[in-house]
């Protein structure tokens, strides 16, 4: 069973939803595959923390989170991965790492991949490694009302950045002919 605040926010809502119990899964993708389901199909749920504020983003298992374009969409100097230990006390009865993608119960706003939204359902972890919730991409939309990012990602297979290409550990190092350039 789902942790009990998503089951009564859903059951009172009207939303059809199945429950499933699985062996533990500490990953998205883990969770993929207990339930023999796609990556995409299944929500990958991190906690960031924006300016100071913790936020929630939601996003396909099989993804990543791509930060420095992330930073420009939000329009924000600083997003970075929130410390587990900072944010556990704002899911109470979630096991950490296992919070469902329901920021809103949270107090927390929610950014949602588009790519999500393309997906007739979705599954998720139901606040436990050991269960999952599936359901309606189009009631998950509508319980939660996310802002849907087309933008902040890294998808499976996607080519890495020329630089990282090349072998180059950090943009701090420009080579010499692109010190060059740059200045002038």
């Amino acid at each position: 069973m789902p942790i009990q605040l998503l089951k009564d926010f859903l059951d009172k809502a009207g939303t059809e939803y199945m429950c499933l119990s699985h062996p533990p899964a500490f990953t998205a993708q883990e969770l993929a595959h207990h339930v023999t389901i796609a990556g995409d199909k299944v929500v990958k749920t991190v906690i960031i923390e924006l300016d100071g504020k913790m936020a929630m983003l939601v996003m396909p298992a099989t993804w990543r989170v791509r930060w420095d374009s992330l930073s420009r969409i939000l329009d924000t100097d600083f997003v970075d991965l929130a410390d587990e230990q900072t944010f556990q006390d704002h899911f109470p009865d979630c096991e950490v790492g296992a919070m469902p993608p329901f920021g809103n119960l949270f107090g927390m706003t929610v950014y949602c991949a588009e790519s999500l939204t393309e997906q007739p359902e979705l599954a998720f972890a139901a606040g436990s490694h050991t269960e999952s919730v599936h359901m309606k991409t189009q009631d998950f939309l509508n319980l939660v009302q996310p802002i849907v990012l087309n933008r902040g990602f890294i998808k499976p297979g996607t080519q890495k950045p020329a630089w990282l290409l090349k072998g180059r550990q950090t943009l701090a190092e420009p080579s010499a002919q692109e010190a060059s350039r740059m200045v002038g």
